[in-house]
Order: C-alpha cells, then structure tokens, then sequence
C-alpha cells in the first residue's frame, strides 16, 4: 500500500510541471492588407491603439497575423481563404473595399471588421449601416464621397484652367466606378475637361507622369485608393519633380512636399477599426455593431510647395486648412 501510494504521488508530482508550463490559447487577429504591411505602419499603430483601447496588446493577450496582396488586388480572394483555413477568431480588412469583399466571400461564421474609404452600403459590404448583419460590420471615412471636392479646390486655385488630370487605379474597379461617378459630375458642373491617368502599381507611376505635358495639365487629383494612399511619399515626389499641382486625399502627401490633401483621417478610421475588432474579442457580435462613420475631413495645405509652383493660396482656403505647412 505504501508502494502504491508512493507511485500515486511521484505520478501527481511528475505532473505538476507539465500544467504550469501550459500556455492558454490567445485569440488571433487575420490582418488582410491590399498592400505590404511597412505601407501601412501608421495605420497599423493606429490599429492597434484601438486594440488597447479595449485591453488587448499584441504578443500578450492576443496575436496578429498579416497576410498582405502586395498592391495586387487579385490575390486577395486566396489570402482571405488561408485565414479561414487557419480558423483566425476575427478577419480585420482595413484600407480596402475590396478586403472586405474578400473577407466576406471567404466565410460567414468568423467575424469581419473592414475600414474603408467607400460607403460600403454602395460598394456591397453591408445592406444597411445601422444593421450590417450576418458577421460584418466596420468603418467608413466616406473618402469616396469628398473626392470631388480635391478637383473643386484645383479648380478655386486656378480659375482660369480647365484641364485637370486624374489618377486612378483601374485594378481596383469597385472603388474607381464609385469614385469617378462623383469626379465627372463635378468636372461637368464646372465646365472642366478631364484628362484620365491610370496606374496600378507604384512601377508605372513615372511613365504615368510623364503624360501629363501631353498636352500640359494644370494640375492632377489622385483618388483615394489603397495604392495611392500607402505611396503618398512616392506621388508627391514626382508631383514636385513634374511642378504640377496636385491634390491627394491623405495627409502623408502634403507633408512628404505635394500641394495639398483633402480626405478622411484614416488613422481615426483605423482606431476606429481596431475598437470594433476588440469589442468583437470581448464578444460582440457585428451584426449588432452599427458601421462608424468617420465623419471628421481635414484639409492641408503645404505653402511652401505652392511657393515653389507659383501659386497663391487664397487667404479664405488658408482659414479653413486644419493645417499650414510652410
């Protein structure tokens, strides 16, 4: 009996160390990204504020794993089915419709939470943004919708022009189709005449540029699209080069040298995403989280690019930027 007792403990003892080892299972977050993970460094810290926002950080209590399609659209519908395969808790589909539309063809049991730039009612997303169903819900700056007004301010800036260029992304057909709706029933509205530049990868963004002397364009407005936006560096480089104003909806182009910004503040968007996505870990569920709308548009203006273009910035549009460059 002693004997038996003795094995009995050793066998209790000879576990214990086992158990304490055992690490709980932490949820997984599927980031799917249009672009490479370095192009969305601001968003993604935005992201994860919000994240933290609700008591979750990265490589604590819960874990992140990116797949991104590397500017090429395409491959989303793949990298979405991997995520599901690997049965990630939540699918965060930030800075494209066309994520999200991924996502959502991808499952209907794991949680989606997109951002955007579109009204994702219009783009397929959701059926209403008040009750989303199913297991989508997300975020919207309506980048889409305040488009138009980037060819309205070239316009208020060189009254006396009208051929303007626009660059668009003709890979990302969803969002361009929305996007040029609104731009061509302004140039209409203003009598302008629309010169259309396409561009779908960063690598033809120099040839694209040198069209516009063919003939000269007073200036260029670059649509809000997953491309445009994490390569705002590059776009702003050639708009200085090629002295042509230009027009970009996020911010990184007037304060990396192009002429001005107008759009959405997409690292609220992307906070905004990360909140949802944390409240789902807590368990929400989308259908019952209305789509946000980040409703707040900021307009920047770089004075001393306009400086260097020769171009005066009217006082009235100075007093109504959110910030002055100089």
């Amino acid at each position: 009996m002693r004997r038996r007792k003795f094995i009995t403990l050793l066998g209790g003892v000879a576990v214990w160390p086992i158990v304490a080892r055992a690490q709980p299972t932490i949820p997984v977050i599927g980031y799917l990204g249009s672009e490479t993970a370095d192009r969305y460094a601001t968003r993604l810290t935005a992201f994860r504020q919000g994240l933290g926002a609700m008591g979750f950080d990265e490589g604590r209590n819960v874990a992140i794993e990116f797949v991104c399609a590397d500017g090429q659209p395409d491959r989303l519908p793949a990298l979405a089915a991997d995520l599901v395969r690997r049965r990630v808790t939540v699918i965060a589909a930030p800075g494209s419709a066309a994520a999200g539309l991924a996502a959502k063809a991808a499952t209907t049991t794991i949680p989606v939470v997109f951002e955007t730039g579109l009204d994702p009612v219009q783009a397929g997303l959701v059926k209403s943004l008040n009750r989303p169903e199913g297991n989508i819900t997300g975020v919207t700056s309506l980048n889409s919708a305040v488009t138009p007004k980037g060819l309205e301010l070239l316009h208020e800036l060189l009254p006396q022009a009208k051929r303007f260029s626009v660059l668009i992304n003709p890979a990302n057909a969803v969002i361009t189709d929305i996007v040029m709706k609104g731009v061509e029933a302004s140039s209409r509205a203003l009598g302008l005449e629309l010169q259309i530049l396409n561009a779908d990868t960063g690598n033809d963004f120099e040839a694209v540029f040198a069209k516009l002397v063919q003939p000269r364009t007073a200036g260029v407005l670059i649509t809000a699209n997953p491309v445009f936006n994490s390569r705002a560096h590059e776009l702003a480089a050639l708009t200085l080069k090629h002295a042509v104003p230009a027009v970009h909806a996020v911010r990184e182009f007037a304060m990396a040298g192009g002429l001005m910004s107008y759009g959405g503040n997409i690292r609220e968007s992307h906070r905004q995403a990360g909140i949802y996505t944390g409240r789902i870990l807590k368990g929400e569920k989308p259908a019952n989280l209305p789509v946000q709308l980040a409703t707040k548009v900021e307009l920047y203006i770089n004075l001393k690019t306009a400086k260097a273009l020769g171009i005066n910035i009217p006082n009235t549009l100075i007093g109504r930027a959110d910030e002055v460059i100089e």
